[in-house]
C-alpha cells in the first residue's frame, strides 16, 4: 500500500528524465550560442582588421596619386608664368580636372604673399609661407617629395562649409620658373576619403585616422577631429592601439566608450607612412571600428531561432519522455497490480508479459516461478499442517493403543502371578500352566519394548548391522514356525516356496528374520480362517521392482539383483486410500479403539527401516477382498547358488497334534528380539 509521501514510479521517472535532459539541453542550447557568438566576433575582428589594411592603402595610395597629379600641375603652370592673368583660369581648370572630392584649390604668389588664383574665396589654405620651400631649384620641374600635406583642422584658414566627416587634407607644391626660381604655391584641399555608414551586418567600419602624436585627424564625428586621443574617454585603449600600430602589429581591439556612449565597439587597426614634408615623415594609424551590435547584427535571428528550437525540443523531450515513462512504467504498473491482486488473495492468473523489455519479462517470469513456489509451498504447508494434525491425532491414538498393548500383557502377568501366590491353583498343573501364561506375557511385553527401543536407534542412527552369510532356506523355514501356532488357530494353511539355485546371502541374519516374521505375523492376522499365506523367495530385478507400490520412490537400476522375499496372503485386502499409512510409525490402518485387530503398528515401520538399512526397500501389492503381497528387496551380495529341491511345508491339521507346542515356544524364548507385528 502507498505510504504518504510516496510518488508513483512514472511520476519519478518522468521527473528524473526531464530534470537530467532539461538542463542538458539547455546547455547545449547556450554553447551552441556562445560558439556562433565567437563565431561571429572572430569573423568581425578578421573583417575588421583586414578593412583597416585596405582602408590605409586606399588612403595613401590616393595621397600619392594627388601628390603626383599637384606636381603635374605646377608643372603645367611654370610655363605660363609670364601671363600672370592666366592664373584664375589655371585654377579654375584644374578643379575641374582633379579628382572628385577637392575643395579649394589656389595659387600664392610667394614673392607679394597674394592669391593669384583660387576657387574658394581668398583665405588661405596653406601655410606655405610659415615654411617656404628653397627659393632656388637646381632644376626647373619640382620632385614629389617637394609636395607638403597637412591637416585641415591644422591650417589657418579653413572653409566652414567643408564636411569634416572624412580626412580633409590640403597638398601644397612649389611652381618654379625655367630659371630654376620659386614664384608660386600651388595648394589643393581635399577629401581624401569620405565617412562611409556602417549598416548593421557590415563589418567595413568607419574610418578613424589618427597621427603618431595622438591627433585624430579623420572621425565619425565632426567634433573629434583635430582633438588628442587623451582627451577620449577610452584613451588608455586607443594610446595602446596607436602604439601598438606603430610597432608594426596589425590586430583586433575593444573600444568601450568610443562616442561616450555604453556601446562597446570593435576596432581593427593598421598603420602607414605618410611624407608630409620634404625630409618629414609621419605614421598614421587607420581603424576600422564598428559597433558590436552591427558585428552581432545577425545574432538576434539566431537567437529566436535557438529559442524556437529550444522550446521545440522541450517539447518534443517532454512528449518523449512521457511516451518513454508510460512504456518503462506500465509493465511495472501491470506487476504491482498482479502483485495486489495475490497480495488481497484475489484470484488472477499468469502474470502479463511480452513486453518489449527483456528484464521486465524475466521479471514477470520470475513473479510467475515465485507464485507457483508460494502455491506449492502453500501446499506443503497444508499437507504438512494436516499430517501434523494427523500425527498428532496418530500419537494420542498411539499412547492410547500403546498404553493398552502394555496394560494386556501386564494385566495377565499380575493376574497369573497373583493366583499363584494367594494359592489359588488346585494342582501343580495349573500353577505350571499358569506361570507360563505369566511368561508369554512378559515375553509380548518384551517385544513391544523392543520393537519401540529399535524404532528410537533407528532414528537416532545407532542401529548397526551385522553382516554374514546367511542360508534362506533355514531362515525361511524359521520364521514359518514362529507363526506356525498362530496360523494353526485361524486354521490357515502355510507354505514355503525358495528358489532352488539360491543357498546363501550375506545379510543381518536377526534383521531379516524379524522382518519377515513381521511380514507373516500381519499376514496371519489379517487373513480369515481357512485361509492361505505363502513364503517365497528368489533373485529379482530392478525391473520387477518398479512395477509394485512401495514407500520409497527413489530410481533403481532395472539390471539390479535383489534377495526378494515375498509375503502372500489371501486376507482382506488393503483399501488404496490407506496405503500410504502402512510404513507410518506408531499408524495403523484401521486406528480406532475399537478395532478388530490389536498391535502397536511398528511392524511395517522396523520392517521398512531394516531393509533400507540392507540397501533395499519393500514393495507390495494389494486388492480389496483378494489378498495383499509384501516383498521385501535385499541387495543380492555374494549370494551363493546350489540345487537344492524347492521345498514346501504345509501347515499342521488343525487340531494341533502334529506339532509339539512347547518347542515352538522354547524357540522364541531363546530369540526375544523376534517381535510380532502391529
Amino acid at each position: 500500500m502507498a505510504k504518504p509521501g510516496q510518488s508513483s514510479f512514472r511520476r519519478i521517472l518522468l521527473s528524473r528524465i526531464l530534470l537530467l535532459s532539461i538542463p542538458v539541453l539547455l546547455t547545449g542550447e547556450l554553447a551552441a550560442y556562445k560558439k556562433v557568438r565567437d563565431s561571429m566576433l572572430a569573423t568581425a575582428r578578421q573583417n575588421l582588421t583586414e578593412s583597416a589594411v585596405r582602408k590605409g592603402e586606399n588612403i595613401r595610395d590616393l595621397i600619392e596619386v594627388m601628390r603626383s597629379n599637384l606636381v603635374t600641375a605646377s608643372d603645367a603652370f611654370s610655363t605660363r608664368l609670364d601671363q600672370p592673368q592666366e592664373a584664375q583660369e589655371f585654377v579654375t581648370r584644374m578643379n575641374r580636372w582633379l579628382p572628385k572630392g577637392v575643395q579649394c584649390v589656389q595659387l600664392i604668389n610667394i614673392q607679394t604673399g597674394q592669391i593669384d588664383g583660387s576657387t574658394c574665396g581668398n583665405r588661405s589654405i596653406s601655410q606655405v609661407l610659415d615654411k617656404p620651400w628653397s627659393s632656388q631649384s637646381q632644376v626647373v620641374r619640382a620632385p614629389l617629395s617637394s609636395v607638403r600635406i597637412a591637416p585641415v583642422s591644422q591650417t589657418r584658414t579653413m572653409k566652414q562649409s567643408t564636411p569634416l566627416r572624412q580626412l580633409d587634407l590640403v597638398f601644397s607644391s612649389p611652381v618654379y620658373d625655367a630659371f630654376g626660381q620659386l614664384r608660386y604655391a600651388l595648394s589643393v584641399q581635399w577629401a581624401v576619403h569620405r565617412q562611409e555608414t556602417s549598416q548593421p551586418g557590415s563589418l567595413s567600419g568607419y574610418t578613424v585616422v589618427v597621427d603618431e602624436d595622438g591627433t585624430i585627424l579623420a572621425h565619425p564625428k565632426a567634433d573629434r577631429i583635430g582633438r588628442n586621443i587623451k582627451q577620449e574617454a577610452d584613451a588608455t585603449r586607443l594610446q595602446e592601439i596607436v602604439n601598438s600600430a606603430i610597432a608594426g602589429k596589425e590586430d583586433f581591439l575593444h573600444l568601450v566608450s568610443f562616442e561616450d556612449s555604453k556601446t562597446e565597439w570593435l576596432a581593427g587597426y593598421n598603420r602607414i607612412q605618410i611624407s608630409v614634408t620634404p625630409g618629414e615623415s609621419r605614421t598614421w594609424v587607420v581603424l576600422a571600428v564598428a559597433p558590436l551590435d552591427n558585428a552581432l547584427s545577425g545574432l538576434e535571428d539566431i537567437k529566436q531561432v535557438l529559442l524556437i528550437l529550444t522550446l521545440g525540443l522541450l517539447g518534443a523531450n517532454l512528449l518523449a519522455t512521457i511516451y518513454i515513462a508510460r512504456d518503462l512504467a506500465r509493465p511495472l504498473e501491470q506487476l504491482g497490480g498482479y502483485a495486489l491482486q495475490i497480495y488481497q488473495r484475489q484470484p488472477a492468473n499468469q502474470a502479463p508479459k511480452n513486453f518489449n523489455i527483456k528484464e521486465i519479462n524475466q521479471l514477470a517470469g520470475a513473479l510467475d516461478n515465485m507464485v507457483d513456489r508460494l502455491e506449492e509451498r502453500a501446499e506443503e504447508l497444508e499437507t504438512a499442517w494436516q499430517e501434523a494434525q494427523a500425527a498428532n491425532q496418530m500419537k494420542s491414538e498411539f499412547l492410547a493403543t500403546t498404553s493398552h498393548e502394555l496394560r494386556t500383557p501386564l494385566n495377565a502377568i499380575f493376574g497369573c502371578i497373583g493366583l499363584v501366590k494367594d494359592g489359588c491353583c488346585d494342582s501343580r498343573e495349573e500353577e505350571l500352566e499358569l506361570l507360563q501364561q505369566a511368561n508369554d506375557s512378559a515375553m509380548h511385553l518384551l517385544k513391544i519394548i523392543d520393537d519401540l527401543l529399535n524404532i528410537a536407534k533407528i532414528e537416532a542412527g545407532q542401529l548397526e548391522l551385522s553382516l554374514q552369510p546367511v542360508s534362506i532356506q533355514d531362515l525361511c523355514q524359521e520364521c514359518l514356525k514362529m507363526v506356525q501356532p498362530a496360523a494353526e488357530k485361524k486354521r490357515l494353511s502355510l507354505s514355503i516356496d525358495v528358489e532352488k539355485h539360491l543357498s546363501r546371502v550375506v545379510l543381518d541374519q536377526l534383521r531379516v528374520r524379524q522382518m519377515v516374521i513381521n511380514l507373516l505375523s500381519n499376514a496371519v492376522k489379517f487373513t480369515p480362517e481357512g485361509g492361505q499365506v505363502k513364503l517365497s523367495s528368489r533373485i529379482g530385478y530392478g525391473h520387477q521392482l518398479e512395477q509394485d507400490a512401495r514407500p520409497d520412490r527413489s530410481p533403481v537400476n532395472a539390471s539390479t539383483p535383489y534377495l526378494c522375499l515375498e509375503v502372500a496372503d489371501s486376507g482382506i485386502g488393503i483399501p488404496p486410500e490407506r496405503w500410504h499409512l502402512l510404513f507410518r510409525p506408531f499408524q495403523q490402518v484401521d486406528s480406532s479403539l475399537t478395532r478388530r485387530h490389536e498391535g502397536t503398528g511398528l511392524g511395517l515401520a522396523l520392517t521398512k527401516r531394516f531393509a533400507e538399512l540392507h540397501g533395499g526397500t519393500v514393495s507390495f501389492q494389494s486388492t480389496m477382498g483378494k489378498g495383499s503381497v509384501f516383498r521385501i528387496w535385499l541387495p543380492s551380495r555374494e549370494a551363493q547358488t546350489s540345487v537344492e529341491p524347492t521345498s514346501t511345508i504345509d501347515a499342521p491339521s488343525t487340531n494341533g497334534h502334529s506339532r509339539d507346542a512347547a518347542s515352538v515356544r522354547l524357540q522364541r524364548d531363546s530369540d526375544p528380539s523376534v517381535s510380532s507385528v502391529g
